[in-house]
């Protein structure tokens, strides 16, 4: 090969290779005004059914609903539900989990990908005088991450069929989550995994923990490879029986899925400082860690897709 034609070829290689790249990032951009807006004061801590939950739902609603490929599963996106908190003594009616829906290329079956909106909404006053619990770690960050990853996913069709639902009422003994499992469009047997999001946006160690692999050992050979040298350090475990609150199994939504014997993985951080606190606010953030957990994500998401083709 003489120097032109090398030299050509190295041109197209690069080219080709950061073409790739690119094409395995989300819109960090949308990815902050999201988070920043779910955790925002307008939103009040986002407490099932209150003002700012509803405006929280009209958000979510209204991004999932203008990308392409997606559909809807439930009427209007809205998976609507009711139930009674026994703490409070009181019923919320018309509950509701946004659910988008974006067909596989090649399989007909499912990889249901949630993260939680709602949050605690207003509470006691901290030593600042603040009273609302933001909730930007837990869960808008989880909650922004679904929205670009589904953006991501319309724009890159999955090969197999992925669910994108924003649950509602986590904070209160996962209420949208076991509502989904019991009212599913289709038969569990067809969800190959739920990927559940619940606090990825700060790491004081720069790692994200990736939980559910005790169980489901025929995802680590995937992860495994996605996790070398990964930025952040993607890290196994927190699923152990027997270690207490180390121990994630049930600790967010893919609890719900478990109690079905559906096959889950869980990211998300260890708790810190401000968890439900007034302080988890987005000033406390790590926006680049966050970036680059979410990326990380997506990075999984796109291996475990190829990687369980059947």
């Amino acid at each position: 090969m003489n120097s032109t034609l090398n030299k050509l070829f190295t041109v197209i290689l690069f080219l080709g290779i950061s073409c790739f790249t690119f094409a395995q990032e989300i819109n960090s951009q949308k990815l902050i005004r999201h988070i920043e807006y779910l955790s925002s004061d307008e939103l009040a801590g986002r407490k099932p059914l209150s003002e700012g939950n509803l405006k929280a739902r009209k958000y979510i609603l209204e991004e999932l609903i203008s990308m392409d490929l997606v559909e809807p599963l439930y009427p209007d996106f809205l998976q609507k539900f009711s139930f009674t908190n026994q703490r409070e003594q009181k019923t919320y009616t018309d509950a509701a989990n946004v659910v988008a829906f974006i067909p596989g290329s090649q399989s007909r079956k499912l990889i249901v990908v949630t993260a939680h909106y709602d949050h605690v909404g207003i509470g006691r006053v901290d030593m600042e005088g603040d009273s609302i619990y933001n909730g930007a770690d837990d869960n808008a960050s989880g909650t922004a991450a679904l929205m670009v990853l589904a953006e991501y996913f319309s724009k890159n069709r999955p090969q197999h069929g992925m669910m994108f639902v924003a649950l509602d009422a986590e904070e209160m003994g996962l209420r949208g989550a076991r509502f989904l499992v019991n009212d599913f469009p289709y038969p569990l047997e067809q969800i190959l995994l739920n990927v559940n999001m619940d606090m990825l946006s700060r790491s004081d160690k720069n790692e994200l923990y990736v939980s559910g692999t005790y169980y489901y050992p025929q995802f680590k050979s995937i992860l495994e490879k996605v996790a070398n040298g990964s930025d952040p350090k993607l890290a196994f475990g927190h699923d152990e029986p027997g270690t207490g609150s180390n121990d994630w199994t049930k600790s967010s939504d893919h609890g719900a899925f478990f109690e079905k014997k559906v096959p889950h993985l869980y990211f998300g951080v260890e708790d810190h400082e401000d968890y439900h606190k007034p302080s988890d606010e987005f000033e406390n953030i790590q926006p680049q860690f966050y970036i680059n957990a979410v990326n990380l994500i997506l990075k999984s998401l796109i291996a475990l897709d190829q990687g369980l083709l059947e």
